[in-house]
């Protein structure tokens, strides 16, 4: 008796055709807007549009609640769309890609922005297209931690410590990216593949009884995009106050996951990074 294939999925493919669908760009300075507008003074939204909200004096706690709202949000949107990809004639599928796969993807994407711009990263867009090569590396680093992705935590926080700038004057960016960057994002864009493979095959099982398909359908969708925000939202979170030691610890944590990770002289970076 002839197996059936497991359906695959080309990472790649799908973080390039799910960012191409409308609506899943996030205009940081509208974003920020929205969510600030009616919190805050027009002087106090200026800082947070220039150096996001904490720097603006926004606390912790404020931050947090709002990307819990955030999550909520995208799980119920992602699980409603989700039901409808799965019932018969629901939406089409975009070559290779099924249809709830693509929306999940892009979901996961607009909720990644959205957490990112509400912690204080920088704007990932020039006009209609990502900024640089090393934006869209961000956006897989983002995906790592919501998919679970063992050492893309420690790489988000790292990444996010406010470090880059000062390695970035030490190293030219070729080796930036070759150094630090290039090792992390291929095992994670590797993982999630994996990862979302495996979901795939979940889903296309659900769907072989109609309607009961499309129920179970959302409901992973559910039981996984809401905890998927809540990982990369703790992670960005806890880059927001970290100390000397902990972007030490970080780094060694990265070493562990990433061996391929090209030794520098980070402690001193660190050092000078601080004083």
């Amino acid at each position: 008796m002839e197996k059936t294939a497991k359906p695959k999925l080309n990472f790649n493919t799908a973080l390039e055709t799910s960012l191409k669908i409308p609506g899943i760009r996030v205009d940081r300075t509208t974003f920020l807007t929205k969510r600030f507008s009616e919190r805050v003074s027009s002087s106090t939204l200026e800082k947070i549009i220039k150096d996001g909200p904490y720097s603006a004096g926004i606390s912790k706690n404020e931050i947090d609640n709002i990307a819990k709202s955030l999550i909520q949000k995208r799980t119920i949107t992602s699980s409603t769309q989700s039901f409808a990809a799965g019932l018969p004639g629901g939406i089409a599928m975009a070559g290779t890609i099924p249809a709830d796969m693509l929306q999940f993807f892009g979901t996961a994407l607009k909720l990644a922005q959205e957490l990112a711009y509400l912690y204080g990263h920088k704007d990932l867009w020039l006009e209609e297209h990502l900024d640089t090569e090393k934006a869209r590396d961000h956006l897989i680093l983002y995906l790592g931690v919501m998919f679970g992705v063992s050492g893309s935590t420690s790489a988000i926080k790292f990444v996010s410590s406010g470090l880059a700038s000062t390695i970035a004057k030490k190293l030219p960016q070729k080796a930036l990216t070759q150094t630090i960057y290039y090792p992390i994002i291929k095992k994670v864009a590797a993982m999630i593949g994996i990862k979302v493979n495996k979901d795939i095959f979940a889903k296309s099982v659900s769907k072989l009884v109609p309607v009961i398909g499309g129920l179970v359908s959302g409901t992973i969708t559910y039981s996984t995009m809401k905890p998927m925000g809540k990982r990369l939202s703790t992670a960005l979170s806890e880059s927001l106050d970290l100390s000397k030691e902990d972007i030490i610890k970080e780094y060694r944590n990265m070493k562990t996951e990433f061996p391929d990770i090209i030794d520098i002289d980070f402690e001193e970076i660190v050092e000078e990074g601080h004083n």
